[in-house]
């Protein structure tokens, strides 16, 4: 008799709406910065994205430590050892908390020459805005990484309703808070920083309060009582590092083509700002589902069920791609209205509208297969082949062939997709090759 499938179609859809909608809530927190700023003039919002690119490298590093934990929970879970899953928990709080108030502290120091060293010879009036906004950013840090770490130790017990309940608040206070404090009190970036600031530490606070609550497959009861447990944290630092790296590197290799979009004058900066923002947003639906196959493989593969995960991946690739042309089509047909009700600037707004033309196009042909089965491979312990590959590609493909491109052959900011777009068709390939090669599931995170 066939063994029945780990996770029925109602359990995908109640693992995965929410996360949906989560990740387009935690996208938008940004977003609504540089859109409601906007109007306040294009200094601010290319001081808003400048530094947002570099709090997007934060939070990505953040949640790739958040996923290692998410992992190792995930797996203890599909073998039924809670136990061991909360022991695990509590490490990644311990961890990320750790890590995020050295950072905040660091950048807190260094924030001026930081901001010089990676945006260069930038206009003095965007500096200035890029430093208020990074100071408040910075300060936000150890929330963002307590809320990370939280929401995905739900995830990892497939409860992802509580954290899209908390990112919807969360954003309402910040849409608020901007009203207030941009357009109402006319304090410019600071505004919008200061209202980032409460949503996040908002969010921090209560998804802490309900991981102590009992009834919770996962709990996290007593805080102060949290100490180091260094075996177990190395475990969820040998997933969650390699991660880290991947998406650090990512990262860095978006602030330096942000570095030669910035020599190209205001214009493509803002431009170049609003299609990042456009892409992000036709992007979060899919990455939604990724992070959702990340507990089903976990589960998967601490039950033993190797079979079940290879399966598991397939499918839900199949709904990430469908889920990628939707909202292709949809964020196309939103994008002159936004550029409008933005107060873009002409120039700025039609340069924009050509850009997202050709993501809505090239997207949803080559984006799926080279992020969401490396999500499940991951999930398996494949952390390191990943890691290699996305920074190899990223550096050949997106960042080499963006200078040049827009140095030497004077292509503009659309130089940026050019080389995004490569380095999306040659990654898919490779991952691709590595999920039948079927070497991902040879993997052992848990003892």
């Amino acid at each position: 008799m066939k063994e029945k499938h780990m996770f029925s179609n109602k359990d995908l859809v109640k693992l995965l709406i929410p996360l949906i909608v989560e990740q387009l809530l935690n996208s938008l927190m940004g977003t609504v910065d540089t859109i409601m700023v906007s109007n306040v003039g294009s200094e601010a919002i290319s001081a808003v994205s400048l530094v947002d690119s570099i709090c997007v490298l934060v939070i990505q590093v953040f949640s790739a430590l958040a996923a290692g934990g998410v992992i190792v929970c995930s797996q203890y879970i599909g073998r039924k050892d809670e136990k061991a899953a909360n022991k695990a928990a509590s490490q990644v709080v311990f961890t990320v908390t750790s890590i995020s108030v050295t950072l905040t502290i660091l950048c807190m120091v260094l924030r001026k020459p930081l901001l010089r060293v990676i945006f260069g010879s930038i206009e003095p009036g965007v500096m200035a805005a890029a430093q208020i906004y990074f100071f408040f950013m910075a300060l936000s840090f150890p929330f963002i990484a307590l809320y990370n770490a939280g929401s995905s130790i739900f995830r990892a017990q497939k409860n992802t309703r509580t954290p899209m309940v908390i990112s919807t608040i969360s954003n309402g206070i910040n849409i608020a808070g901007n009203a207030l404090l941009i357009w109402g009190l006319h304090l410019g970036v600071a505004g919008a920083a200061l209202a980032t600031l409460a949503s996040r530490m908002f969010c921090a606070i209560v998804v802490l309060w309900y991981l102590r609550k009992p009834q919770n497959t996962i709990c996290v009861c007593n805080y102060r009582k949290i100490r180091p447990d260094f075996p177990l944290i190395k475990r969820i630092l040998a997933i969650g590092i390699p991660s880290g790296v991947e998406n650090g590197m990512f990262q860095f290799g978006k602030l330096a083509i942000q570095s030669t979009v910035s020599t190209l004058g205001t214009a493509a900066i803002a431009a170049q700002a609003m299609a990042n923002i456009m892409e992000n947003v036709n992007g979060v639906g899919a990455v939604g589902v990724g992070i959702g196959l990340m507990t089903v493989v976990g589960q998967c593969i601490g039950a033993g069920r190797r079979d079940e995960a290879k399966y598991y991946i397939k499918k839900l690739t199949i709904i990430a791609e469908v889920t990628i042309i939707i909202s292709c089509l949809f964020v196309f047909l939103i994008t002159r209205p936004v550029t409008i009700l933005g107060g873009m600037e002409k120039e700025s707004a039609d340069l924009c509208m050509y850009m997202v033309t050709w993501i809505t196009i090239v997207k949803p042909i080559s984006w799926t297969l080279s992020f969401i089965p490396a999500y499940g491979m991951r999930a398996a312990g494949d952390v390191k082949f990943s890691m290699i590959v996305s920074c190899v590609t990223m550096w050949l493909c997106r960042v080499s062939l963006c200078v040049f491109l827009c140095r030497v052959m004077g292509f503009g900011p659309i130089a940026v997709w050019i080389g995004m777009f490569a380095d999306w068709t040659v990654r898919g390939i490779i991952f691709t090759i590595r999920f039948y090669s079927g070497k991902w599931a040879l993997h052992h995170v848990i003892q």
